[in-house]
């Protein structure tokens, strides 16, 4: 019974690509494509802007990032363990709309 119940676990990635999902297109070659549903946007401080810059905007930051998961743009923010910026998971189909939510940061204003 383990074997059967880590067989399916294992499988059921595998199943969950085979099925069409309504609105994917397939590629040249005929293969479907995954559909995009998130974009991961990894930010770190620009060259030659120091912690005081950024702290002073912190706040804010903080602020619009929290109502921005409310609405639904941002699905998870982690800080990154070495300090220097962050990782986003926003809910986007491409890199342009991704880039469109981040924009409206008071980090990246600044």
């Amino acid at each position: 019974m383990k074997f059967i119940i880590a067989f399916l676990v294992a499988a059921l990635p595998v199943a969950a690509v085979a099925q069409p999902q309504s609105g994917q297109a397939p590629d040249a070659s005929g293969v479907m494509l995954p559909k995009t549903t998130e974009v991961m946007v990894i930010l770190t401080p620009k060259q030659g802007i120091t912690r005081q810059q950024i702290m002073a905007i912190m706040p804010s930051e903080v602020r619009e990032t929290v109502k921005l998961y409310l609405d639904g743009k941002i699905r998870q923010w982690y800080s990154r363990s070495d300090g220097n910026g962050a990782v986003f998971l926003i809910d986007a189909k491409t890199e342009d709309e991704a880039r469109a939510v981040m924009e409206t940061l008071p980090l990246s204003k600044g």
